[in-house]
């Protein structure tokens, strides 16, 4: 990925300065945080899951599952809100999702989901952020 195809660029002192720590190293450095560590795991609200690095909208509330891995879990995204790219790291061949806007890296994607897509968007929680849905 090349960081001029995203139609949000920012320096790296620019990303740093509005990331929290654990935001830049998933988001910019292609982190990953610990299973079960994000609070958006349990989100049961209606509302849309955002980028956390430019607020995007990703993932609808009613595309989340529960599927026991331990990361918000989604069974697929908003049209266009999302690229992926091939990802040989870790001694593995995996599908990476990132961010359409910012090529912000969100987390990977599986082919072991459950209907209608069979697909399963694995996502770091400090890749993201959540807001409810307006009552």
């Amino acid at each position: 990925m090349n960081k001029n195809e995203f139609s949000e660029n920012r320096s790296d002192a620019e990303w740093r300065a509005t990331l929290t720590d654990d935001q830049y190293r998933v988001l910019r450095e292609h982190g990953t945080e610990p299973a079960g560590s994000s609070p958006l795991n349990a989100e049961k609200r209606a509302g849309v899951f955002r980028c956390a690095g430019c607020g995007v909208e990703l993932f609808e509330s009613d595309t989340k599952y529960e599927s026991g891995s331990g990361w918000p879990s989604f069974t697929a995204p908003r049209d266009h809100a999302v690229g992926t790219s091939r990802d040989a790291s870790h001694l593995m061949e995996r599908t990476e999702v990132h961010c359409a806007r910012c090529g912000g890296h969100l987390g990977h994607v599986f082919e072991d989901g459950p209907r209608p897509t069979g697909q399963r968007y694995c996502m770091n929680g400090a890749a993201l952020t959540f807001e409810p849905a307006k009552e």
